[in-house]
């Protein structure tokens, strides 16, 4: 048994009973958490623990940079283009590469597609059913759930009390052929669910609702990218020309049709999040009201880069700021620079890779990440291939332990709505002050926005606020962009330094995102027209973090510190928290050497 007091506040007790859940389900990549419970089902310790590795860094070694988004965009298979916008940035950073306001417009409303798609499938089919009960929405009056609507969102179009007993039909034919799907294996008789019948009935139905449009939503990318997932883009700009008058076909430019089809897509998501995701996140959080709100607080401190510049290259246009808070105090923004050495570090003393100093981290551009992967400790429990329990005062996790000036810090939605609401953001404050008045109307609350937030549904509700102002935001880029092309501006890209015969010698860059779960940058060195070193610092590595030298927990350890558990061996409120996060596991973990040597063999059985 210890007691440790870390140095970014949480005291943590690994005594009690250990609880294991491996895999978490319902994100991308692959993810195990450790708990220990006192005597009331209350959460004193966890432990974060990425299971998978990836390669793409010793992929890329003595590549042509032009080609490094193709590559990184495969790292995942759902943030797809938030990488490929952070590696064309990078070298266009290093190479000193100015693109043309017609490719920024076309770009900023691609990753704003990516957002609203990723939050609402985020929302909708990975963490609903964290909260909503399907099996319990048969017993839902049809006509309740329609006054229901109504009065959350009375501009929604479907909402009969007819339409709600179609899909109630359709939903007990589903459960009664014994074939759940992604329903089979719930906590469905745990009393940790909150939502009446005929809650659960409408976000159920919203469930399919948003099945058959997030299909729809992405079809921007096609228009831009050529496809989804997986859309391409353009060192100097984006691959896709514009052509006003012309025929569009396959491979052929834009024209006005194609320009008016994105509008139109742009409006789906307009109308879907200001009548159903946002207004659902809001419901949903006042039947919860006792359980979780001051719960999931996660570090405390938040970071992001900055996100959505109206002008490129321009920070201070950013219309979600950058910025640190430390330790819950949002009347001081500390700045945020990725060139920084001191600002991004990522260390491994928990980790399982090998520095020279492992009481030290590296920024980026010096990265490395040797393998060493030895579970074990006074505290280890089981074999190399079937662990039983980590030590966490050991190497514990293929994820390193990034750091602002040696903080653990929180990224995401949550981290950029902090940063925008303290800096006073006009649209940010006037929506979250909007969403909390109904919420404390519904709810009979009177929460102000720093309780709000810092929780699990807070976080929650970031990401759907996020996503309705991506939409909004989408509409001013695609009206920028009409403007520009009446005014005779059709350039989409700049080759003026396409021939590396163009580059400098040596060259090093960064290139930034506004990643669907958080803060998200890419780093390269060039040396002699080929890649010498690539790194990704992914916002689910900040996030997902293990302890440092220092002992600070990260992100998703600390949000679960003090949450009580209804039943320990139906964890449902772990899997709200962590879901909450949206974990991309694909994205956080990564092997190469500097020589390219293999690392590891593995063999599956």
């Amino acid at each position: 048994m210890s007691v440790i007091q870390t140095p970014n506040g949480y005291t943590l007790d690994n005594s009690g009973k250990r609880v294991v859940i491996d895999p978490i389900t319902r994100i991308e990549g692959h993810m195990r958490i450790e708990v220990n419970l006192d005597e009331n089902n209350v959460i004193r310790n966890a432990v974060s623990t990425g299971t998978m590795w990836r390669g793409l860094e010793v992929i890329l070694k003595n590549r042509d940079p032009r080609d490094a988004w193709a590559f990184v965009e495969r790292i995942c298979g759902v943030c797809t283009g938030c990488h490929a916008l952070a590696s064309v940035r990078a070298v266009e950073d290093a190479l000193d590469i100015i693109i043309p306001p017609n490719a920024h417009l076309i770009r900023e409303m691609m990753a704003k597609t990516l957002q609203v798609h990723d939050h609402v499938v985020h929302f909708y089919h990975l963490h609903a059913l964290d909260w909503v009960n399907p099996v319990n929405a048969l017993k839902a009056d049809p006509k309740a759930t329609s006054e229901l609507q109504q009065m959350v969102s009375p501009s929604h179009p479907l909402s009969s009390p007819g339409y709600f007993r179609d899909i109630q039909n359709r939903i007990k034919k589903f459960i009664e052929s014994g074939q759940l799907g992604p329903f089979k294996n719930g906590y469905w008789d745990n009393p940790a669910y909150k939502l009446p019948p005929e809650a659960d009935l409408m976000a159920l139905t919203h469930y399919l609702e948003a099945l058959d449009l997030q299909k729809e939503f992405v079809k921007v990318h096609t228009v831009f990218g050529g496809k989804n997932p997986h859309p391409n883009y353009l060192v100097g700009g984006v691959p896709c020309a514009i052509n006003i008058d012309g025929e569009m076909s396959a491979g052929a430019p834009l024209n006005m049709e194609r320009l008016n089809f994105v509008m139109a897509r742009i409006q789906e998501m307009v109308d879907f999040n200001k009548n159903v995701y946002v207004p659902d996140v809001i419901a949903i959080a006042s039947f919860y009201k006792n359980q979780l709100w001051g719960g999931g607080m996660g570090a405390l401190s938040v970071m992001d880069y900055g996100a959505y510049p109206t002008t490129n290259y321009d920070k201070s246009t950013d219309q979600l700021p950058g910025g640190v808070i430390l330790n819950g105090n949002w009347n001081e923004v500390f700045e945020v620079d990725p060139r920084d050495p001191e600002h991004v570090q990522e260390f491994v003393a928990h980790s399982w890779y090998t520095y020279p100093d492992e009481t030290k981290g590296l920024h980026p551009w010096d990265g490395m990440t040797d393998n060493n992967y030895d579970p074990s400790g006074p505290n280890f429990k089981g074999t190399r291939s079937n662990v039983e329990q980590f030590d966490e005062s050991a190497k514990y996790s293929w994820v390193k332990s990034p750091r602002w000036k040696g903080h653990a810090v929180e990224v995401g939605p949550l981290s950029r709505y902090v940063l925008a609401y303290a800096q006073g953001n006009e649209y940010v404050t006037e929506q979250l002050n909007r969403s909390l008045s109904t919420f404390n109307s519904m709810a009979g609350t009177e929460l102000d926005a720093k309780t709000a937030l810092n929780s699990t549904i807070g976080r929650t509700l970031a990401r759907a606020l996020e996503s309705e102002y991506c939409s909004d935001m989408m509409v001013d880029d695609w009206n920028q962009l009409i403007t520009n092309i009446k005014n005779g501006d059709s350039s989409t890209a700049n080759m003026d330094k396409w021939d590396p015969s163009t580059w400098p010698k040596h060259a090093k860059g960064v290139g930034t995102a506004a990643a669907p779960r958080g803060a998200l940058g890419h780093w390269i060195v060039i040396n002699d027209g080929k890649i010498e070193n690539y790194q990704c610092v992914v916002p689910s590595t900040w996030n997902s973090s293990p302890r440092d030298p220092a002992g600070n927990i990260g992100a998703f350890e600390a949000s679960l510190m003090n949450t009580p558990v209804e039943r320990a061996d139906e964890p449902v409120e772990i899997l709200r928290t962590l879901h909450s996060f949206d974990p991309c596991m694909a994205c956080a973990t990564h092997v190469m050497s500097p020589d390219g040597e293999e690392l590891v063999n593995v063999k599956v059985r």
